[in-house]
């Protein structure tokens, strides 16, 4: 059985995929479009829980209607995420968790924490683990799928962590929703069942196809009751017996098995590893942006994500550009950005995301310019990155020198496939809040499944090449213990004046995830549209090659007058997973005002 497995995989990887360029590569998404389901804000006046399905939402409100946290919230939201939304998160894989404890009195300033659960690469990984016995970076989806690309999980250490802070409930107690759900069963949902058709390699793994799919290969129908009383059992034991039921015993033993004894694709994934995992806590990277004459103090996460730095710097390089004098999308015809913004929107892209390839990777082993990020983000220079936009598309974007007389010694890394994700934000009775984005990278991860839930393929988020011609290290290449650099971007937004939480918001979908982000933020901020209503928007952006239009959503005039600009535009589908809560204050009362994508299955729900 091994070895037909073995055989099937190569050949269904070698008639589907070929090596994918490296420079100009339109964004791959990770998950399938599924529709659009139109959706209104939801006013609250005490607590919101936006996530990315139904059931992990009404989890994280119960918890909260039970004297739970927001942390507490995350927890079953997360939990029953893995098992609704198998595809894009799960206790095989890591989250960023960005929380903000509100401050006692109007001024008090909250206090700002982020959680960081990345996986960490194998200690016996190795910097050529993405490259084929020529030397060459492998095709996207020969890495992915099977143990190679299998980092260590770290949602589950990082959550343990948060709660041991700010959990007010037992822990076990968040665990019951997933636990009830999983052993009861849930119903296909349409888009689970739309990606399961689609997707040409969980099939191969005898576990997953014997879980989701009938035995002519067929995914199970909408609406079908899907059990797993594996997955139950493994989070029983984990809320009983902690996190170290995850980490060591059968579970990591089994893990291990699974990744090591891969037929055609075997990793390097050890016991040590998952014994020897630690959730850091860093200090979240905040910048100032100026809208509609008041000063937001905007949050994110610091490296290894890169989302942060990308949004701050776009955000930052508009601010001396004419964007804010142009229309906001409700004054536009098809109620999208107005060209001349949008074409200024991805040449301050294309900059920002030649920084990204150029610096950013795992903080424990590679430093900002001049010792610290924040370097990135000073406005002198971001002032001086703007002067690079002109009414015409620059013919490169290359990499900054933030520092004077200080580049960089490392190779820029090259653009390749990014993927993943689901988003949570949450607001509690007490006004703690935080958001959280959580991944197994591609759609059903590596797609290999044990006990229940899919493992991650998070190293190929990594750069497949480790050097340049010339020789020269690329920052974010594979080396042993490390995080590989995310887009992930969980954001929470404060008044800077007051220091008062103004907004959570995140997104899935890869590398484009930091627009999806940016848009919200820039039309909530910028614009003065609800939460509903940028989530709504058309979405847009580059990762450094073609600026992709949602497809559908952009007049032809729009994408006529970006080409004549020197733009190379395609159109595709884009499917964000946005969620968003902001705050809503009248009459010296206050409520929040939250919105949930309407290209998948998210919903908000609140007291």
């Amino acid at each position: 059985m091994r070895c037909v497995l073995a055989l099937g995989l190569c050949a269904l990887l070698g008639a589907c995929i070929s090596s994918p360029s490296i420079t100009g590569i339109a964004p791959l998404q990770p998950e399938i479009a599924s529709g659009l389901t139109p959706k209104t804000d939801v006013v609250t006046r005490r607590s919101a829980v936006a996530a990315a399905n139904p059931l992990a939402t009404q989890a994280g409100f119960d918890v909260l209607k039970a004297g739970g946290s927001a942390v507490d919230a995350a927890i079953a939201v997360q939990m029953v995420l893995g098992l609704v939304e198998p595809q894009s998160s799960g206790i095989g894989g890591g989250a960023f968790l960005l929380h903000s404890t509100a401050g006692e009195g109007v001024l008090a300033a909250p206090r700002l924490q982020a959680f960081d659960g990345r996986e960490t690469a194998p200690a016996a990984a190795t910097e050529d683990l993405l490259l084929n016995a020529e030397g060459k970076p492998l095709a996207f989806h020969a890495a992915a799928v099977g143990g190679r690309s299998v980092g260590t999980p770290g949602v589950l250490r990082m959550l343990a962590q948060a709660h041991l802070q700010h959990g007010k409930l037992p822990w076990a107690q968040l665990f019951e929703p997933a636990i009830s759900l999983a052993r009861q069963g849930f119903a296909i949902s349409p888009r689970l069942h739309a990606l399961l058709k689609a997707d040409a390699f969980l099939r191969l793994d005898p576990t997953a196809r014997a879980y989701f799919y009938q035995p002519n290969g067929e995914p199970h129908a909408i609406g079908h009751v899907l059990r797993n009383p594996e997955l139950a059992a493994v989070l029983q034991r984990i809320a009983l017996e902690g996190v170290p039921a995850f980490y060591s015993g059968d579970i990591a033993e089994a893990m291990v098995r699974k990744v090591q004894q891969h037929p055609s694709n075997p990793g390097r994934l050890a016991m040590s590893d998952l014994a020897n995992y630690q959730a850091r806590e860093r200090i979240p990277l905040c910048f100032d942006h100026a809208a509609l004459s008041r000063v937001y103090r905007v949050c994110g996460f610091p490296p290894p994500s890169s989302g942060a730095i990308a949004m701050g710097q776009i955000l930052g390089m508009l601010q001396h550009t004419p964007a804010s004098l142009m229309p906001s999308p409700v004054d536009t015809v098809d109620g999208a950005p107005d060209p001349r913004w949008l074409h200024l929107y991805n040449e301050a892209t294309r900059l920002a995301f030649a920084d990204r390839a150029q610096y950013v990777a795992d903080p424990d082993f590679v430093s900002g310019p001049g010792g610290e990020w924040q370097s990135l983000l000073a406005p002198a220079y971001l002032r001086d990155r703007a002067k690079l936009i002109r009414p015409t598309a620059m013919p490169q974007a290359s990499p900054g020198v933030p520092v004077r007389a200080q580049g960089s010694s490392f190779a820029p890394m090259a653009e390749q496939p990014e993927y993943g994700t689901s988003h949570i934000s949450i607001v509690d009775g007490q006004g703690n809040a935080l958001a959280m984005t959580t991944t197994i990278e591609d759609a059903f991860g590596a797609r290999q499944m044990v006990k229940g839930f899919l493992l991650n393929n998070e190293l190929t988020d990594f750069s497949f090449a480790p050097r340049d011609p010339q020789g020269r290290a690329v920052a974010n290449r594979v080396q042993p213990n490390k995080r590989a650099r995310s887009s992930m971007s969980p954001t929470l937004v404060f008044d800077k004046a007051t220091g008062q939480l103004v907004m959570s918001v995140g997104s899935p979908g890869g590398a484009m995830l930091i627009h999806f982000t940016a848009k919200t933020l820039y039309g909530v901020l910028n614009w003065s549209l609800s939460p509903q209503q940028a989530i709504a928007l058309p979405n847009f952006g580059s990762v450094g090659g073609p600026l992709v239009l949602e497809g559908g959503r952009f007049a032809p005039a729009t994408l006529a007058a970006l080409r004549e600009r020197g733009q190379e535009v395609r159109e595709q589908a884009l499917t964000s997973g946005l969620q968003a809560v902001v705050r809503q204050s009248s009459n010296q009362t206050t409520s929040w005002v939250s919105g949930a994508d309407p290209r998948r299955e998210g919903s908000v729900l609140g007291e």
